[in-house]
């Protein structure tokens, strides 16, 4: 099968940028600012940019004739490899624009589908780009394929004269078929790691491509992660421990970032690389400060969530870069709209005190102290307490165990499900796992603990 004769690296090649403005679309005072970061990251040297501004695109070239015509022109001028597309093409519109160009067309999504397979270093990532390559190309394997050759008869075919197209479709949906096996299978045992960490606290940093995550991953926890100024730096999720002031070890993790229009063959591949995002406790939405279009950059980064299914989240948004040229006046508009937006700059250290007691005051709202009264003998539960709380304390009094710990709600609501006899003494438990717990538990204010509650022995945590 040759389908990566088209797929292959990008580099080393000349390109002209080419984009069609519609009505809707949002433009800066550079329409081609993100098309030229991509082509920057993939190693194409931008040699001119086109643009031409239409109500529809044309069905046939996307752009219009005349355009297309001035497009062959400049290519031929400049000597161009390639032409990259802001758009996204059909089959047919690449197939049409490449006879009319005489060169290669690649449109926004196959660009960042071979960033992403140069950028890919595990073995999860490498699957997931694969299918989603795959996945993308197998619509356009006719123009892979303009000759058509047939096959001669003989025993075993399925029919005589069968063309190449149809023996690499084939192939290519058996490839999908597989690399959607292996997947699911390591979305599972993803989906098992993070779920055997029930109990520790988790943040997630989620947010636009290059909006600095990786760097306030490294300022946060000094993880020495791969902190590039590009984009699509950081394709696997990373997890590391995080000594939050004033509140003891969470889990931070850095995930792969998003992009405006991020293709859907991408979001579906990468789900299990997004397992941490999903499974999180509180979301770090990350933002750049210092990019005209950040109230964009933010709308996308919802919408890719949304799509992921996770847009319900707990989330903290966080405006990077605050100390780059003109961030401060957009920093005071986006606090208009998101007036609990925290400033930074993970480069500099700048607002990341603030930032700690925002994510401990967070992490606290879903966290509560209890004082749990215990037979002695019960060790099981005691066992699995220092394993998915936070023991504060533990005293004995005759037969009884006295444990006072800090516990996401979660957790206590298992405890609430097996009988345990508690207090809240700092927090809320939602009503539903108020009503699981023992008649004689009891809730009140932290400032007004008694010495001493009457105990009830009951079942143990199973």
């Amino acid at each position: 099968m040759h389908t990566h004769d088209r797929s292959q690296s990008l580099a080393s090649e000349k390109g002209v940028l080419a984009r069609l403005v519609l009505p809707q679309d949002f433009l800066t005072e550079d329409p081609f600012d993100e098309l030229k970061g991509l082509a920057q990251t993939a190693g194409i040297e931008v040699c001119g940019t086109i643009y031409q501004k239409r109500e529809h695109p044309d069905q046939s070239t996307y752009l219009g004739r005349g355009k297309v015509q001035e497009l062959a022109s400049f290519i031929e001028h400049v000597g161009a490899d390639v032409v990259l597309f802001d758009n996204d093409l059909t089959p047919a519109q690449t197939r049409n624009l490449e006879k009319a160009l005489g060169t290669k067309v690649i449109d926004r999504s196959e660009l960042i589908l071979d960033i992403f397979a140069t950028n890919a270093r595990t073995h999860e990532a490498r699957l997931a780009v694969e299918l989603a390559q795959l996945e993308y190309s197998l619509p356009r394997l006719k123009r892979m394929w303009t000759h058509l050759s047939r096959q001669t008869m003989g025993v075993g075919m399925r029919g005589p004269g069968e063309k190449q197209l149809e023996v690499d479709r084939r192939l290519a949906e058996k490839r999908i078929h597989d690399l959607k096996t292996d997947l699911s299978k390591v979305e599972k045992r993803k989906a098992r790691e993070v779920a055997a960490r029930d109990g520790t606290f988790c943040v997630s940093l989620v947010g636009y491509t290059n909006a600095g995550k990786s760097t306030l991953m490294n300022a946060l926890t000094g993880a020495g992660v791969e902190a590039a100024d590009k984009l699509f730096a950081t394709l696997d999720t990373r997890t590391r421990r995080w000594m939050l002031p004033g509140w003891g070890p969470i889990l931070l993790s850095d995930t792969v970032g998003f992009i405006r229009d991020l293709p859907h063959h991408l979001i579906a591949s990468f789900r299990a690389t997004l397992e941490e995002a999903r499974q999180a406790d509180l979301l770090m939405h990350i933002a750049d400060a210092s990019n005209p279009s950040v109230f964009q950059q933010i709308s996308s980064v919802y919408k890719v969530l949304q799509e992921l299914g996770i847009q319900e989240k707990d989330t903290l948004l966080v405006l990077n870069k605050c100390d780059c040229p003109g961030a401060e006046d957009r920093i005071s508009l986006v606090h208009e709209r998101y007036p609990n937006a925290i400033a930074i700059s993970a480069r500099s250290n700048q607002g990341l005190g603030q930032l700690a007691m925002a994510v401990s005051d967070s992490l606290t709202a879903s966290f509560v102290e209890l004082e749990l009264r215990l037979p002695v003998c019960d060790g099981k539960t005691i066992a699995w307490l220092a394993t998915h709380s936070e023991v504060l304390s533990k005293h004995y009094q005759d037969d009884l165990c006295l444990v006072h710990c800090r516990m996401s709600i979660g957790c206590a609501g298992k405890l609430a499900g097996h009988g345990i006899d508690m207090r809240v003494l700092k927090g809320t438990l939602p009503e539903p796992i108020k009503k699981g717990l023992p008649n004689n538990a009891t809730f009140v204010p932290a400032e007004s603990i008694p010495d001493a509650i009457e105990v009830t022995s009951r079942p143990k945590v199973g």
